[in-house]
């Protein structure tokens, strides 16, 4: 017996413009405490209302860098770890509003792929138990069958019928990862959060790693949230792209669009960080200065950067609203920017120098989304007076007067 002869049938196309998954100004606050008695003396603020939606069938890349909240994001709408605030919805169903009961029932539509598969898998449980450890929970065949779903699984992502009697040290870090990817899959879910699923592989194997998760998500019409690092990777695996900064989408559009003309500077810095062939820069890259702030202090202001140039080839002001289409919107806030490019905007989206309050954006994630959240801070020189200074741990060389 096989996956597709089970109870478990496969699921049916549906169109791809309905929306699976619907995130609404999600937050995930953790408290950071002190002192003997452990008091909360600040938040972090992991993730900080994040808004998106993904639609069937779909792949949403999310990127940024270490820290931003992308892994939050994805085991939030999850519910792994309670939210702060906000709301997701699975089908239309509230996931944060369901019951015990509900919410294990809905596992079954809904799996994630961990960035580490090692500290994923039980060390003492043979791999073949682990993936038909998800039927057995929710009463999917008979021991037997569920047994023949394993094999059938390990052939999909590429392993043989014994790997179901072996313990995962037996394993290397690209067959482990196709372990997990089968565990995913036992319970044939309509959405899976992949999480830096390549993360820790080689060059080779990611890109055996990333054929197989698209071959495996035309034929059973999974949708998916994939998280990574590369952008080279987010532009060959999704159809959207949102990028990250501090907790917060900072831009969210098309992959052809974000790739082709980048309007955020924090997404222009990523873009430029991507190593291409050839020792010459890219051209009109945007180098990034100094290091990202603390999530527990993030920068309050954020001065207004230097006009972008539009679609059309006109420059507009870098903070001024955008419309569905990414074009410059017209309303109170596009007005004072143009008249007053000393103003600042908080992470919110309000004017906090001359000038108006800025229109909220309507309810529901824009196509093309830019928001202005934090600069990244100035360089700061080094403490060290010399640069071979030994705590650097570099010997200095003859004639150097480094004291150290």
């Amino acid at each position: 017996m096989t996956i597709a002869q089970t109870q478990v049938q496969p699921r049916t196309t549906v169109s791809a413009d309905q929306d699976l998954v619907v995130v609404r100004d999600l937050k995930k606050y953790f408290p950071v405490r002190r002192g003997l008695l452990q008091r909360v003396v600040a938040w972090v603020k992991a993730v900080d209302g994040v808004s998106f939606n993904i639609r069937r069938g779909e792949t949403l890349g999310l990127v940024g860098e270490s820290g931003c909240g992308k892994t939050t994001v994805g085991r939030t709408i999850l519910r792994l770890i309670e939210p702060t605030a906000g709301e997701v919805y699975f089908e239309g169903r509230n996931i944060f509003a369901l019951t015990k009961s509900e919410l294990k029932a809905l596992r079954r539509d809904m799996q994630i792929i961990f960035q580490d598969p090692y500290s994923s898998l039980d060390p003492r449980m043979p791999v073949g138990a682990s993936i038909a450890e998800g039927l057995a929970v929710h009463g999917i065949g008979t021991p037997k069958e569920r047994m023949e779903m394993v094999i059938d699984l390990l052939r999909k992502v590429g392993l043989e019928d014994y790997h179901a009697r072996r313990y995962p040290h037996e394993f290397s870090g690209g067959q482990r990862q196709r372990i997990v990817i089968a565990r995913a899959l036992a319970l044939r879910p309509k959405f899976i959060v992949c999480d830096e699923p390549i993360s820790a592989l080689d060059v080779s194997i990611q890109a055996q790693i990333i054929n197989l998760l698209k071959e495996l998500q035309e034929e059973f019409h999974l949708t998916y949230l994939f998280i990574a690092h590369n952008l080279s990777v987010i532009e060959h695996v999704s159809d959207r792209v949102a990028v990250m900064y501090l907790g917060k989408i900072v831009e969210l559009t098309s992959r052809e669009e974000l790739y082709r003309n980048p309007l955020h500077p924090y997404t222009q810095a990523l873009l430029s960080a991507v190593p291409h062939p050839g020792s010459h820069p890219q051209a009109g890259a945007h180098p990034a200065e100094g290091g990202c702030p603390q999530p527990a202090q993030p920068a309050r202001r954020m001065p207004l950067p230097s006009p972008l140039p539009g679609r059309d080839g006109a420059l507009r002001p870098g903070g001024a609203a955008l419309d569905q289409r990414g074009n410059a919107a017209a309303g109170a806030l596009g007005g004072v920017l143009a008249g007053d490019v000393s103003s600042a905007v908080d992470p919110e989206g309000e004017v906090m120098g001359p000038g108006t309050p800025a229109p909220r954006s309507p309810p529901g994630p824009p196509e093309r989304l830019v928001r202005w959240v934090a600069t990244p801070p100035r360089r700061v020189p080094s403490k060290d007076p010399w640069p071979c200074s030994p705590r650097r741990g570099c010997a200095p060389p003859p004639g150097c007067r480094s004291i150290g």
